[in-house]
């Protein structure tokens, strides 16, 4: 003879109010943003060398680089 199993009712769940609700902590941007800032004044842009052979891109990370170091005492 089989027993009768008891399931509980599932609560009902809430109606979507029509936006999304994503709260980060503070370090979840920060982090990311300070590694960024620590790679581009680690790395010499001088040292890298583009396949195409444009320098363009190598100016423009050595004028940010040149931009951050000035800021930073």
């Amino acid at each position: 003879m089989s027993a009768r199993t008891h399931t509980r009712p599932h609560p009902v769940a809430p109606v979507p109010t029509g936006g999304v609700d994503i709260r980060l902590p503070w370090w979840a941007l920060a982090l990311p943003a300070l590694g960024f800032v620590t790679l581009l004044l680690i790395l010499n842009p001088a040292d890298a060398h583009a396949a195409s052979g444009d320098p363009l891109l190598a100016h423009v990370v050595e004028r940010i680089q040149r931009l951050l170091t000035a800021l930073v005492p």
